[in-house]
């Protein structure tokens, strides 16, 4: 198998684009519903994205009602984020609001059961970054060279005359360090620093979001990390040469150290330290024959496009698909693909 040729390039969105998304939440009327979503199993932007933006509508006296798919539960480290108190569980979200702003998600199927909303809202805002974005929505605002969804909402934000606030800038900071890495991926540029240093001039905490985001994890997680770090495998010649290394954690891994599924978000940054290769995968088992795939790249090797090719998407430098069969079939479509 092989990997899906490369699709054009991502244009950014138009101003006409950006000038439409700010007239349609300015001429909602005040009692107009509005429904925040993002992808399933959200991750640091796609959760602050959406909760900072939230923050900032109210801000403009709206009360948006804010939710993600099944399965519906917030796992550490975002349980101290501002603005949970916007969320409500999917069942309860409204049919057919007036406007749906959709965060982070870079295909419809991410969405879930939410995604017949994009159908019933009046008017539909799809905020995003991935390159892999198939524009979908009324008005797709698509930056796939900015480094986080974070990025779009602040400027949407800032279109629409909010002034940022501490709880506004923490959701936004946890964003913006969770999609670069802590400031270390390639999309890291001058213009994210000048963002995040107007996040911390609100008077945020950089090192304590830090320490709940990347240094913080149960000592069984621990345990855990080192058992997959143990079976990792070095493959030199994959990818035309530039080199895999791969492992993997069970489910069964996780009852040994009595630990929930969300531990292995990070396990990915434990496995890709190593030098012989530029390309990372890691297969996270979800059931006897299912696996949620991750992949990264030091910068040899688009594995946006390897992904795409197996149902998936993501960035050049990272992303995923969802791998079916056992675990040799799924890594073998990988190294076909790579």
């Amino acid at each position: 198998m092989t990997a899906a040729a490369p699709a054009a390039p991502l244009r950014a969105s138009t101003e006409d684009e950006w000038a439409g998304a700010v007239e349609a939440i300015r001429r909602l009327p005040a009692e107009g519903t509005i429904l925040l979503v993002c992808h399933v199993n959200p991750d640091g932007d796609a959760l602050g994205s959406m909760l900072g933006f939230g923050l900032g509508l109210r801000q403009l006296g709206r009360e948006p009602l804010a939710t993600f798919p099944a399965p519906y539960e917030l796992v550490p480290p975002f349980t101290e984020l501002p603005g949970l108190e916007l969320l409500i569980d999917p069942a309860e979200a409204p049919a057919a609001p007036d406007l749906l702003i959709c965060f982070d998600a870079a295909s419809i199927g991410r969405l879930g059961e939410l995604a017949d909303r994009l159908d019933t809202a009046n008017t539909s805002i799809v905020l995003d970054h991935h390159a892999s974005n198939a524009r979908f929505g009324d008005i797709p605002l698509v930056e796939p060279t900015a480094a986080a969804t974070s990025v779009v909402a602040e400027s949407l934000l800032s279109r629409l005359g909010v002034t940022l606030d501490k709880a506004m800038a923490e959701c936004l900071y946890v964003a913006l360090a969770t999609d670069t890495g802590s400031f270390k991926f390639d999309l890291t540029t001058s213009a994210v620093h000048e963002l995040a240093a107007r996040l911390l001039a609100t008077g945020i905490r950089p090192a304590e979001i830090s320490r709940r985001l990347f240094d913080s994890r149960p000592f069984g997680a621990m345990k855990l990390y080192g058992d997959v770090l143990a079976r990792a495998s070095l493959e030199p010649a994959a990818a035309g040469g530039a080199g895999l290394v791969w492992s993997y954690a069970t489910l069964e891994d996780l009852v040994r150290h009595d630990q929930r599924r969300h531990v292995l978000e990070g396990l990915i940054d434990a496995v890709r330290v190593a030098e012989e290769a530029d390309v990372t995968c890691v297969l996270k088992q979800v059931s006897a024959q299912e696996w949620s795939v991750s992949l990264r790249s030091k910068g040899a090797v688009d594995v946006a496009r390897v992904a795409v090719g197996l149902g998936g998407g993501g960035h050049r430098l990272a992303a995923g698909f969802t791998g079916l069969g056992t675990l040799a079939e799924v890594v073998d479509l990988v190294r076909a693909a790579l």
